[in-house]
């Protein structure tokens, strides 16, 4: 039996940069992960053609001294040991801290004759493909489902969308999910809500999706060279025996965890999509700092002070939201006063060529604080991290309003964007 100070259980975004900063502290660290997701990373890769920080840290983590990798699939035996099956041997290692950081895996619907098709694919493995498909029917309207439903439209597709909920992008308000399906439209991709599939059958011409739409109970169908499954994400999780460990999960078949990222074993860690959190590589690096916050800092890091927390979907163009929408800020009661308009008034969106989308801010209107902000325009991702900062550090919408910034950009419609109040 191999002793170890720290173990990995797969390693994502977060684990990578948490392993090389345990190593680097000279503890000993193994770290097992099973060859597949190399490859897929390496697809990942190539699709976007280099991604430097990912490259940077699989290299320190083959080189580095204290760090001994293992391709192989693991499991507990107890709180302390893990037992690793690999193609060469089987191999038990034992860790006085464990780190599960194992992801997600697509959730896989129940459609009949899904499992027997060969056109059935899912975001991993899509990308595989050689070819554009002409037609790509998309099942699930969440963020993966739009921004690969986006990125192949762009690419020449004809991409037809299917969601089971009756509302467009539940989480958003009306105004900025129906400016998005008018967007969405014009870029040529085709909606269809509180629909389910019924089954799937493979073609001489590619495949044959039938379903049924909520409204009228009625059947149709849709042809397509391929479908992509975009029906969520689960923690994968299945084969580690955590209970050996006295690691518990909770309702949604996610890891426990406390704001310092400790199982219910202390000694346990869990980071990134296995606590069930947004699957978001930065909260995972945000992880990373929590963990070693608690093991080597001043313990004043958890994730109870991260919020607010923003995200963005990267469709064409991308949307962005940080805090509360106007939807939830009137559900509690707040006294809110609001500002929007289209991105078309924003002289940049046409230097860029992409005047698609709205810009909306919600503020409290007693304390002149920002509540929230969602951003449906070109360089969402970006200016959303300045409205996120100006709510972290608690400024006066003010803030936004008056300050320089430069022109031509996207973030001086800040400017404009809190003039109204």
């Amino acid at each position: 039996m191999k002793q170890y100070d720290a173990i990995f259980i797969g390693y994502d975004q977060g684990g990578k940069k948490l392993a090389i900063e345990l190593a680097d502290r000279n503890w000993k660290v193994a770290i097992i992960e099973h060859s597949p997701p190399f490859y897929t990373h390496a697809i990942a890769r190539k699709s976007n053609k280099v991604n430097f920080l990912r490259e940077r840290h699989n290299e320190t983590l083959k080189t580095h001294t204290n760090i001994t990798l293992y391709d192989g699939t693991a499991s507990f035996l107890s709180e302390n040991t893990i037992h690793v099956v690999s193609d060469k041997q089987d191999t038990v290692l034992r860790g006085k801290e464990i780190f599960i950081n194992a992801g997600s895996i697509p959730i896989i619907p129940t459609i009949e004759g899904l499992n027997e098709s060969k056109h059935v694919y899912t975001s991993e493995s899509l990308p595989q493909l050689s070819q554009v498909p002409k037609r790509l029917l998309v099942i699930g309207a969440g963020t993966i489902g739009l921004e690969f439903a986006t990125r192949y439209a762009n690419l020449g597709s004809d991409v037809s969308i299917l969601e089971t909920d009756n509302r467009f992008l539940p989480e958003i308000d009306r105004d900025i999910a129906t400016s998005m399906i008018e967007s969405l439209k014009r870029r040529g991709i085709n909606i269809h809500l509180n629909v389910r599939a019924q089954a799937i059958y493979d073609t001489a011409d590619g495949i044959t999706l039938t379903y049924t739409d909520g409204s009228d109970r009625i059947p149709y169908y849709l042809e397509g060279d391929a479908l992509l499954l975009a029906t969520g994400r689960r923690p994968m999780i299945d084969e580690l025996n955590i209970d050996k460990a006295g690691v518990k999960m909770n309702e949604r078949g996610a890891i426990l965890v406390n704001e310092y990222l400790q199982t219910t074993t202390p000694h346990v860690w869990a980071l990134g999509d296995v606590t069930g959190g947004e699957p978001y590589d930065y909260l995972s690096i945000d992880d990373t700092r929590i963990i070693c916050n608690k093991l080597f800092g001043d313990k004043s890091r958890s994730t109870k002070d991260r919020h607010p927390i923003p995200f963005a979907i990267f469709t064409n163009p991308p949307l962005a939201h940080v805090g509360l929408t106007e939807e939830e800020a009137v559900k509690r009661s707040f006294f809110i006063q609001v500002s929007r308009f289209p991105a078309s008034v924003v002289p940049h969106t046409h230097t860029l060529q992409n005047i698609d989308g709205m810009l909306k801010a919600v503020i409290n209107a007693h304390t002149g604080q920002i509540i929230g902000c969602t951003l449906f325009c070109a360089n969402a991702p970006e200016v959303i991290n300045t409205v996120a900062v100006t709510m972290k550090t608690g400024q006066h919408y003010s803030f936004l309003r008056d300050f320089i910034f430069t022109h031509p950009s996207i973030t001086e419609a800040l400017n404009e964007l809190f003039q109204p109040f």
